[in-house]
């Protein structure tokens, strides 16, 4: 992803802001809108959206997992198989 054909200053968000809006969700790339010459806010479509924190929160599951195994916070998988279903007879 190139990202430098995406950044706009602000004043060009403030005139073409119906156009921006339309064409978001065909490009799929995230929007850098500058103030001063400074990269300022990124404006992103909402599916790309919705990925984007749908993968942060992978990632943070797995860095849990990570952290825990590091810990030693983890139990044979077949002593946990063993354990349900001693569970579900009792039931």
């Amino acid at each position: 992803m190139k990202l430098s054909s995406q950044i706009k200053s602000i004043s060009y968000l403030k005139a073409h802001a119906d156009e921006i809006v339309r064409d978001m969700s065909s490009l799929s790339e995230p929007l850098i809108i500058t103030q001063n010459g400074e990269a300022k806010v990124v404006i992103q479509d909402i599916e790309s959206y919705e990925q984007t924190q749908e993968t942060m929160a992978l990632l943070k599951i797995l860095a849990l997992g990570v952290r825990q195994v590091e810990e030693g916070k983890v139990q044979p998988a077949g002593a946990v198989i063993q354990r349900l279903r001693d569970r579900s007879k009792s039931r």
